[in-house]
């Protein structure tokens, strides 16, 4: 049988903390070890992990201006690409989260090819396992079992900060760079003729080049031709979409053997969620835990985002959710519920009176939460954490001190349970989930440790990441 090249395979940038587990969650239980640090790591803490095929670097630029992704996106991407990794990945959302002015994947897509010096930039977007598709450049996702194209999807077309106004990632992009932006279609792809669509599109002197993703079959075909094209060097600004296509081609070719037994593990005693997240399916994973004796405490984010009354409220949720758990309870810390919660129209009114954006004072309750998570682990001791929302994972993972972190179990397709390592502590269980990711059950599941059942929360059973990872979640 042959086998994929030994060392590094995919070196990785995610621009949320959320999806940067992605890559890694699909890598592993793929029998691909992965490593996520949270900053760019020192020669020191890559000894701390030999053998990994995979190395990421989880970040925030979805949440940050042109001009900060100029300033800081070079040096980290410069030095991954020095790891030598034959595929250079900047992580994005697989519902494209960007504009022009917040997380723009314009710009990374910019930074990235002058900073690496690669050929050429691969673009997959669409992920079947979480119920994402593009067809002829256009973006769907499901939600509840409906399709909808993103510019009229109930969450995206309304996100506070980047709203989806264009379906066609062509024509959203071009306001985000001036880059030129080709398409192998899914017409190429199922004919079998995407790595000649590929390689006559570079002809012309296309430079970036999007994939079409409808199934499992396009999904292979994608991964098979941005493979076949990386002797000159692979940037790639994609979802985890390309790594479910890859490990699809490199099973499919015979590269990579079948997947080990996923790993399990036991239950909680205590649980402590703490979200940031206004995603209507978040909203029904909170609804669940309160139905199923989860306290709820929920941050008043007009007194959190007010400097004379910010320090009283979070130490009024650390008792709050402090008490929960000294009691043998689970507690659950939220700012929101779903996209028509009254904090989301609070946080509009205290930025207009302010004159401050929206995205600052989002920050401003993501960093409250956080603050209020690392209090409360540290009083309680409790071992095992939930975090939702990927502006409150960046800053929960900064303030809990954590380095590094490695997939340890798979639940929901997109949010694993993870290790986190803090130095001179022991590691802490955690599961980094974004918006749209898990079924409403999703803290039973973290809670109780049920590492091969649950959905996405779009009603997908994972059987297509079941099919690229070897990992059956149904």
């Amino acid at each position: 049988m042959n086998t994929l090249p030994d060392g590094l395979l995919v070196a990785y940038y995610g621009d949320d903390f959320t999806g940067s587990t992605d890559v890694m969650e699909v890598l592993t239980f793929a029998g691909l070890p992965t490593v996520l640090f949270l900053d760019v790591p020192a020669p020191g803490d890559l000894a701390r992990f030999p053998g990994r095929r995979g190395i990421g670097v989880a970040g925030t630029a979805r949440s940050r201006s042109p001009e900060w992704m100029r300033a800081h996106l070079p040096p980290v991407l410069t030095a991954l690409d020095a790891l030598g990794a034959p595929v250079l990945h900047y992580k994005i959302c697989s519902t494209f989260d960007s504009s022009p002015t917040t997380g723009s994947i314009g710009c990374a897509l910019e930074i990235g090819l002058a900073a690496t010096r690669r050929a050429w930039c691969a673009m997959v977007v669409g992920v079947p396992a979480l119920r994402r598709y593009q067809a002829f450049g256009n973006l769907f996702a499901a939600v509840d079992g409906v399709g909808y194209r993103l510019d009229r999807h109930p969450t995206m077309a309304r996100h506070p900060v980047t709203p989806m106004a264009e379906a066609d990632l062509r024509l959203h992009l071009a306001a985000q760079t001036r880059e030129a932006i080709g398409l192998v279609d899914l017409v190429a792809l199922k004919q079998g003729r995407g790595a000649a669509a590929l390689a006559a599109a570079r002809n012309a002197g296309l430079r970036a080049m999007l994939f079409d993703v409808i199934d499992d079959e396009t999904l292979e075909a994608a991964g098979g031709a941005i493979w076949r094209a990386r002797g000159d060097g692979v940037f790639a600004v994609a979802s985890s979409g390309l790594t479910y296509g890859l490990v699809a081609h490199w099973r499919a070719a015979g590269l990579l053997p079948p997947a080990p037994p996923a790993p399990e593990t036991g239950p909680a005693e205590r649980l402590l969620v703490v979200s940031g997240s206004c995603s209507p399916i978040t909203a029904r994973q909170i609804d669940w835990g309160v139905r199923n004796g989860f306290v709820p405490v929920r941050l008043d984010v007009r007194a959190v985002v007010d400097s004379a009354t910010a320090r009283g409220e979070i130490a009024r949720a650390v008792a709050a959710a402090a008490a929960a758990l000294t009691a043998g309870r689970d507690a659950i810390v939220f700012s929101a519920e779903g996209p028509e919660d009254m904090s989301i129209g609070q946080l509009r009114e205290a930025a207009a009176r302010g004159g401050e954006p929206v995205g600052a004072l989002q920050a401003r309750v993501a960093d409250a939460l956080g603050e209020v998570l690392a209090t409360v682990t540290s009083w309680s001791g409790v071992s095992r954490l939930v975090v939702a929302g990927g502006d409150t994972s960046g800053a929960a993972t900064s303030r809990l001190g954590l380095y590094a972190l490695e997939a340890a179990m798979p639940l929901a397709p997109g949010g694993p349970l993870c290790l986190g390592h803090r130095r001179g502590l022991r590691p802490i269980e955690i599961a980094l989930k974004g918006g749209q990711i898990g079924g409403a059950d999703f803290f039973g599941q973290v809670k109780h440790g049920r590492g091969a059942g649950g959905t996405d929360g779009q009603g997908h059973d994972g059987g297509a990441c079941a099919r690229a990872t070897g990992v059956m979640r149904c």
